[in-house]
């Protein structure tokens, strides 16, 4: 899977909703029901952040849900990559980009959503054939109109911005022609998830999703 075809993936799965939960879990029984609150409240495409021990059972456990789409953040690593890929996930999103990492996405056929923060970092990965990308941090690296600056002369890139985006800004990134969709963690608070308020979880979820 060429980073062409890495792209493409990711656009499609992009199109299924404006926001993609960004969920670090520490329980893996969690996993199945939130993945079902979300997927009801109309936001199919998950991902799971690499931060916790329990994130690869909540990915095989999610990738069991109808009508999600399962992916891996935080991939650093080839091994990130495989053990990733292994558990179900069915796409992957890291926060910057080196080639290896690169590469081992190409050797697992795993669709990647790759971070760049500057316009440097951007047209590297555009040379080597991305051009759906993800913006890290959003917020950290000046927001909204930092993409926009970037987008003016690099227009045939879109992101997912990543990072301080909430329901209260995710309009002012969704406004922007290169922002296709958002990443973030607020549909998935983590006391809603310990008090096991999944009716509150698919709440958030359709909220954000408009």
């Amino acid at each position: 899977m060429t980073p062409q075809d890495q792209s493409k993936a990711a656009r499609d799965i992009a199109s299924r909703a404006r926001v993609i939960p960004v969920l670090v879990l520490d329980d893996a029984g969690h996993a199945r029901p939130l993945a079902e609150a979300l997927v009801a409240g109309g936001l199919p495409a998950l991902e799971v952040t690499l931060r916790t021990p329990a994130a690869l059972d909540c990915i095989r456990a999610m990738s069991e849900v109808e009508g999600g789409i399962v992916g891996a953040g935080t991939l650093l690593t080839p091994d990130d990559v495989r053990a990733a890929k292994a558990a179900g996930a069915r796409f992957g999103v890291s926060p910057g980009a080196t080639e290896t990492l690169v590469q081992a996405c190409i050797d697992e056929n795993l669709p990647l959503l790759p971070g760049a923060a500057t316009a440097t970092e951007a047209m590297a990965l555009l040379e080597m054939g991305f051009d759906m990308m993800k913006f890290f941090p959003a917020e950290a690296s000046g927001g909204a109109p930092a993409l926009k600056a970037i987008g003016a002369p690099i227009p045939q890139i879109s992101f997912c911005p990543t990072g301080g985006v909430s329901l209260a800004n995710m309009a002012d990134y969704l406004s922007l022609p290169n922002v296709s969709v958002v990443g973030g963690s607020w549909v998935a608070p983590k006391d809603k998830m310990v008090a096991g308020d999944w009716a509150g979880i698919e709440t958030l979820a359709r909220e954000a999703r408009g």
